[in-house]
C-alpha cells in the first residue's frame, strides 16, 4: 500500500501532502455525497485495518528526502472513510509531529469524538476539521446514513468537548445537498448546535464532485451564499464558500514543472492513478497538482489508462471528472 500521495493543491491549506491510512474505504457513514464511493460494509469499531509500519516507514523515507519536503506545506491525515477507526491514529499523528517541523491536519467526520481516546489523540493535530452536516435527526439520517448505533447528540456532544480542549486551529465542515439538509429549519438546528462550540471557521460546501448517488445534488450557489451569510451573521465566524477564495493566504511556493520526458511519464501516471482513488479529479485539478502544461496534456496523457478501463470519466456539475474505476 502507498499511503502518501500528492501534494496536491489545496484552497485553504497550500500544497498539501495526502496520507491515507486505509487501502479500502473504511468507514461508519455511507454519506450520499461521498466522492470515494458507497461504504460496503460500514464499520464502527476501531481496528488495525492497515499496517502501522508499513505506514510509519512510508512517512520516514518521505521525511528523510529534505526536498521533497521543502515542497509541502502541511501533511494532512486523511482515508478513504474515517482515519481515527485505525487504532493505531494516535500513534502516527504523534509519529509525523517528531519526523516534521510542518503543521499536520486531521480530516476527520466527528462521529469518533465521543470517545475520550480519540479525543485525546487528536490533540497534537495544528489543524482538526471535523464535519457536522446536520443537527436534525432526519436529516442526518438522511444525509450521512450512519450505520446502527451512532447517536447525533452524543456526536455533536463530542465535537463541543473537543473544541474546548484543542489548542489549534478547528474548522467545521458543513456539506449540504440540495432538498436533503438544506432547509431553514435544517440550518437554525446547526446554528444552535454550533453557538457551544470554540470554533475558528466554518468551511460550508455542497457536492462539487460526482457523488455516491446521483440524487445528491449542489445547493444554488445563490442559496448557499444566503446561507453562509445566516451563519456569519448569527455565529460571528468565518465562512468559506466552494466557489469563493479562501480568505486566508495559500502558499505561493510552486514546484518546478514536471520535464516531459519518458522517464516522468511512468511515474506521473502512477501518482496520477493513486490521487483518483481517492478522489475524482478534473484535467484542470490533475495539471495544477502535476503541472503537466495544460488540461489538454492530461487528457492526452490519460487515454490509454481510459482505453485500458483502469480510469473512466463522468460528467457532473458541466465539468469531466476522472474516476478510478475500481
Amino acid at each position: 500500500m502507498n499511503c502518501i500521495f500528492g501534494p496536491v493543491n489545496s484552497r485553504r491549506l497550500g500544497r498539501s501532502l495526502g496520507i491515507d491510512l486505509f487501502p479500502s474505504k473504511i468507514c461508519n457513514l455511507n454519506c450520499v455525497y461521498c466522492e470515494v464511493g458507497r461504504t460496503q460494509n460500514p464499520v464502527g469499531q476501531r481496528g488495525p485495518y492497515s499496517d502501522t509500519q508499513a505506514l510509519l516507514a512510508e512517512i520516514d523515507l518521505f521525511c528523510a528526502e529534505s526536498a521533497r519536503l521543502a515542497e509541502v506545506d502541511v501533511l494532512t491525515l486523511t482515508a478513504k472513510g474515517e482515519p481515527t477507526l485505525h487504532r493505531d491514529f494516535g500513534e502516527i499523528l504523534r509519529f509525523l509531529k517528531h519526523k516534521t517541523t510542518k503543521p499536520v491536519a486531521v480530516l476527520t467526520n466527528g462521529t469518533t469524538m465521543t470517545d475520550p481516546q480519540v479525543r485525546a489523540e487528536l490533540l497534537p493535530a495544528d489543524v482538526v476539521t471535523p464535519s457536522l452536516d446536520a443537527a436534525r435527526e432526519e436529516s442526518f439520517r438522511r444525509i450521512d446514513r450512519p450505520m446502527a448505533g451512532l447517536n447525533l447528540d452524543e456526536i455533536i456532544a463530542g465535537i463541543t468537548t473537543f473544541s474546548h480542549a484543542y489548542q489549534g486551529a478547528l474548522w467545521l465542515e458543513i456539506l449540504l445537498a440540495q432538498g436533503i439538509n438544506d432547509t431553514p429549519e435544517d440550518i437554525e438546528a446547526l446554528i444552535a448546535a454550533i453557538q457551544p462550540m470554540r470554533i475558528d471557521r466554518i468551511q460550508l460546501n455542497t457536492v462539487v464532485r460526482p457523488p455516491a448517488e446521483s440524487f445528491a445534488r449542489p445547493v444554488p450557489a445563490q442559496q448557499l451564499t444566503a446561507i453562509g451569510h445566516r451563519f456569519r451573521q448569527a455565529l460571528a465566524l468565518p465562512v468559506d464558500l466552494p466557489f469563493a477564495p479562501a480568505t486566508e493566504p495559500v502558499s505561493s511556493a510552486e514546484p518546478s514543472p514536471l520535464e516531459a520526458t519518458a522517464m516522468a511519464t511512468e511515474s506521473v501516471l502512477r501518482n496520477i492513478v493513486e490521487m483518483l482513488q481517492r478522489r475524482p479529479c478534473t484535467a484542470v485539478d490533475i495539471d495544477r497538482t502535476f503541472h503537466l502544461n495544460g488540461p489538454e496534456k492530461v487528457e492526452q496523457l490519460l487515454k490509454p489508462l481510459m482505453q485500458s478501463g483502469l480510469l473512466l470519466c463522468q460528467e457532473h456539475g458541466g465539468k469531466r471528472f476522472y474516476q478510478y474505476a475500481g
